[in-house]
């Protein structure tokens, strides 16, 4: 790829002065001279991996205003306060604001004195908001979170679909939409939606090698995320994402009640609640987030250390998108998820009884099983999850699978079994039952529902008596993932047998599962306190870790200068907390921890060899520079 060569130094310089960075990452210079040439682009990079800036510096590089249309109305106040922080001229358009003050905002448009405006998509639309960017200089429209224009995609949104518009009304203003996740049926309608079928796609790995997935089987899932949350994590800031409301209130309830620091956040709370909720989040240090998926596109909280899920997600993409929001900051994050029987009944009964049309069923459905295979894949949760998405890779050595090697049985016997339980107790009684009276028939349990049957009776009765409940529900689970067993919603989910059924009875097929084990905090603890080393060692098929460079510093130095480097450290988040309040902003908005832990372990003594920092752009350096010197200073050993 070629990059023009009058954009090329231009676009280099805006990067160093304003957002404080030597080099770009990836296809980033590429993108920005693409879009600053006047070129269309559809962009996919993955959470933390640059996007804004594909966008933000070639807004700059052009004449008038790059116009981003942002779902979220609760983030913008943030983005553009960060931007405001670095010496950007930005200001959003959106519901939140009254007359008077959107009225300055449209004069500061129509003057030419905006280089970035921030506008929701329902706005955007109105007649009242089109008329004004026709008389206005538009440098860019940017399209975030593109996904949500696709009923393919995780988060469906229907006023994205006319942002087609955009092309209509100025077709010489250069597009670019940008997501974190979309597998291709997702990217071609992407392109049609908005008219970009001539747009250069860019797409980027997919990897984020800083980020641990682990998946365990449901036991206790309110105790093992309390071990998980409170163990490793304690005091992090997490986001726990559940299906339901009720849960939602439920599980955050629960964690405060035992020592956790945690918010619920769902579209049932009014506004009000939600909007202070979020505000906490991004504000306060250490807060966990109890969540419905109503929570989390467009967070741009650095440091997020953890992402757990008590439900599963229903697809990939979804699943790749939520836990993405951990470790935007490169440094090591954990992504958990406990899986069970439940989510893969519930999963399914919400697809069999939804009002969609069958194609759309059909493409739910494949998603959902793609989704089922990751939880119970094998193999490399990295390798299974980057192939979703086309990309090839080698196992990390930084997951589960990876970590603690799953143990594999034979289970074709006990798919049988099984099979023919299921079977009998529909021969018997002219009907079928739900999974827990199966398990209690296999293993022999003559509860007084199965004596009420004479169910005790069959010739199934007892024949699983060699495995645990947990055992032969893993069994059960697994074989409704492999679609050897389905479960009938129309008569209270009780079990069936498919037409795939027949060749493990008859014996044309083996079946291979991973045996159940228990997730304890200790094993959980144990994993997440591996060392980044430790993962980036795993990652041999190319991929370091993000935070390599960082670490390698920090091990070559000695003990003593480690503890007074983080000594150093937290005096400054103290500061960064201060400030932050001072100016009414999330902490993050005046540095990341990356670039504090930088200063910290660098001690520059001057602005020019704090000017040198990652991170530190000319705005910040004149407004927080001899600040941060005078405080390195009298923190010298």
């Amino acid at each position: 790829m070629t990059i023009d060569e009058d954009i090329a130094p231009q676009a280099l310089g805006i990067l160093n002065r304003v957002f404080g960075h030597a080099a770009f990452r990836g296809p980033q210079a590429v993108i920005v001279a693409h879009v600053a040439t006047g070129g269309d682009a559809l962009v996919l990079m993955p959470t933390g991996g640059g996007k804004s800036l594909c966008y933000q510096i070639p807004a700059l590089l052009r004449d008038g205003t790059g116009v981003v249309v942002s779902p979220l109305i609760a983030l913008m106040q943030d983005q553009v306060e960060a931007l405001r922080e670095l010496g950007v001229r930005a200001a959003f358009l959106n519901s939140s604001l009254g007359a008077r003050e959107a009225a300055r905002v449209e004069q500061a448009l129509l003057a030419g004195e905006l280089d970035q405006l921030y506008v929701a998509p329902g706005r955007l639309l109105s007649p009242r908001c089109l008329e004004l960017l026709e008389r206005s200089s538009i440098a860019l429209f940017a399209i975030d979170e593109a996904h949500c224009v696709s009923q393919w995609g995780h988060d469906f949104r229907p006023e994205y679909l006319q942002l087609a518009v955009l092309h209509e009304r100025w077709p010489r203003v250069p597009r670019i939409a940008l997501t974190a996740t979309a597998d291709a049926l997702t990217r071609r309608e992407i392109a049609e939606r908005l008219a970009l079928q001539s747009a250069r796609e860019f797409v980027s790995s997919f990897d984020r090698p800083n980020i641990r997935y682990r998946i365990v089987e449901k036991t206790d899932p309110k105790r093992q995320l309390l071990d998980f949350a409170g163990g490793a994590h304690a005091g992090q800031a997490g986001i726990v994402y559940c299906a339901s409301r009720k849960k939602v209130e439920e599980v955050a309830q629960w964690l405060s009640a035992r020592g956790i620091a945690a918010l619920p956040y769902h579209a049932g709370l009014d506004t009000a609640t939600r909007s202070a909720h979020q505000a906490r989040f991004l504000r306060e240090d250490g807060l966990v987030m109890v969540a419905t998926i109503a929570f989390g596109m467009g967070i741009d909280k650095p440091d997020v250390r953890f992402v757990a899920h008590l439900d599963m997600p229903r697809s990939v993409e979804g699943y790749y998108q939520e836990t993405g929001r951990a470790g935007r900051d490169g440094e090591p994050a954990e992504a958990w998820m406990a899986y069970g029987l439940a989510d893969v009944v519930q999963q399914r009964r919400l697809i069999e009884q939804s009002g969609a049309d069958d194609a759309f069923k059909r493409v739910s459905t494949a998603k959902l099983d793609a989704m089922l295979a990751l939880a119970e894949s094998v193999e490399c949760r990295r390798v299974h999850l980057l192939a979703y998405f086309g990309e090839s890779s080698a196992p990390c050595g930084n997951c589960d699978n990876c970590l603690e090697p799953p143990e594999l049985w034979d289970a074709t016997e006990d798919g049988r079994k099984l099979l023919s339980c299921i079977y009998r107790i529909r021969q018997s009684s002219g009907f079928g039952f739900g999974a827990q009276h199966v398990v209690a028939v296999l293993r022999g349990h003559a509860s007084e529902r199965v004596r009420q049957h004479g169910h005790d009776a069959l010739s199934t009765f007892g024949i699983g008596a060699d495995l645990s409940e947990t055992e032969w529900r893993a069994v059960l689970r697994q074989s409704i993932a492999q679609g050897l067993v389905a479960v009938d919603h129309a008569r209270h989910q009780v079990l069936v047998l498919t037409e795939a059924s027949r060749a493990l009875l008859r014996g044309e097929r083996t079946l291979r599962m991973r045996r159940p084990r228990a997730e304890t905090a200790r094993s959980a603890g144990r994993g997440a306190r591996r060392t980044a080393g430790t993962a980036t060692a795993g990652a041999a098929g190319g991929r370091a870790s993000a935070r390599a460079a960082g670490s390698a510093s920090a091990d070559a130095s000695t003990p003593g200068d480690g503890v007074a480097a983080d000594a150093l450290f937290e005096r400054l988040r103290e500061w960064r907390r201060a400030t932050a309040t001072q100016r009414g902003v999330p902490p993050y908005v005046i540095f990341h921890d990356s670039v504090l832990r930088a200063i910290a372990q660098q001690r520059p003594a001057s602005l020019a060899a704090l000017a040198a920092v990652g991170g530190v752009g000319e705005r910040k350096l004149d407004a927080y520079g001899a600040t941060l010197i005078d405080l390195i200073g009298s923190d010298a050993p």
